[in-house]
């Protein structure tokens, strides 16, 4: 009995030691144009390359977040979702480095069918490490450090699925026109935000029972490529932090609630979409922590909210949770070289500009 312990101690020691060499290995990133132009033409031989690539690069991205999750401040990591989320990174780290070499189309096909579970496996990672955030959130001093960590580790989550997700959907015979993986070559941003707006307006009419009114304005013949479920989730957030403060100021109200406005302007480098509202702004003493972790308008912020991290699922969604929407949105708006700015008028409403790069030549901002 104490030599089968004293053996597993030794190959536990051994499995971490290899994890840190792995989380000490350089990242390579990738961008938007090279995903678009590598998987324009999946042939065998670039499924292969790509395959072979993710073999190498995502147990050096999973290593490292493995190790972050080692050594939180606070305690956090020993909570027990903390630990179960480790647990997740680590059986997905010993699972693809057990892999061998992919040297055939057999091996790609078993390869790929192995990261399309782990993408699986790591579904439910936000709603969880939320929890155990939550159960520690008043003893964090310093909402900074948890910040930095969470903006590292759910960046890096990004670009995991983003990577896994378009080498699976390369494998798709009948891929929908113009669909380059997930990527749409020419996607009208317009069309992406009026299916984004009514998600979000159906989901109001559930919570509330009705929902102001959303226009948008902009060419709905102008496209560009993207991601368009990236696109749809930003969107259908901010809407919804729209339609709550509309509706939460004009409920005992004899007013008709005032529309949201969305406004799409094509730039040289960027496209910019604004969702303006009226719904009484945010206090400028508040406007600091609306990117933190920690911090949430919702009145209520006890249910699980809608992750804007999975590709076309629509779960959990409720009006207000635990405040990630905003933080995560801006993960997924600077993912490929944008950004996410948000500013209010207190006692009058909000605008929130969503940059995105039109270039496609930024790559990953691998934390």
């Amino acid at each position: 009995m104490e030599v089968n312990i004293e053996k597993t101690l030794l190959m536990c020691k051994s499995f971490m030691k290899e994890v840190k060499i792995w989380g000490c290995l350089k990242q390579t990133g990738v961008s938007l144009r090279y995903m678009m132009e590598f998987g324009s033409n999946p042939t065998q031989k670039n499924l292969l390359i790509s395959a072979q690539f993710l073999h190498k690069e995502l147990p050096i991205r999973i290593a490292r977040r493995a190790i972050e999750l080692h050594s939180l401040p606070h305690g956090l990591s020993h909570m027990p979702p903390v630990l179960k989320v480790r647990h997740w990174y680590l059986d997905s780290f010993r699972e693809i480095i057990s892999f061998p070499e992919i040297k055939n189309m057999n091996d790609e096909k078993e390869f790929t069918e192995l990261i399309k579970a782990i993408k699986v496996r790591h579904n439910n990672v936000v709603p969880t490490m939320a929890l155990g955030v939550q159960q520690l959130k008043n003893v964090f001093e310093d909402p900074d450090e948890i910040d930095e960590f969470l903006d590292r580790f759910y960046m890096s989550r990004i670009g995991i699925r983003m990577l896994i997700g378009q080498h699976v959907e390369l494998h798709n015979p009948n891929p929908p026109p113009n669909c380059v993986g997930y990527i749409h070559t020419n996607m009208s941003p317009v069309n992406v935000a009026r299916n984004a707006s009514e998600d979000a307006r159906s989901m109001c009419y559930r919570e509330y029972g009705s929902a102001a009114e959303v226009r948008i304005y902009g060419d709905p013949d102008f496209t560009f490529p993207y991601v368009p479920a990236h696109l749809h989730l930003m969107v259908f957030e901010l809407v919804k932090n729209s339609l709550r403060a509309v509706q939460e100021r004009f409920m005992d109200s004899d007013e008709v609630a005032p529309p949201i406005r969305i406004i799409i302007a094509d730039g040289i480098e960027d496209v910019t979409i604004k969702v303006s509202d009226e719904g009484g702004g945010i206090p400028r003493s508040g406007l600091p922590r609306i990117f933190t972790y920690l911090y949430s308008t919702a009145k209520n912020s006890s249910s699980v909210e809608h992750e804007p991290s999975d590709i076309g699922t629509m779960e959990n969604v409720t009006m207000a949770g635990y405040g990630y929407g905003l933080p995560i949105c801006r993960l997924y708006a600077r993912y490929f070289g944008g950004d996410l700015q948000v500013i209010s008028m207190e006692g009058y409403g909000t605008d929130a500009y969503l940059h995105l790069s039109r270039l496609g030549d930024s790559q990953e901002p691998l934390p």
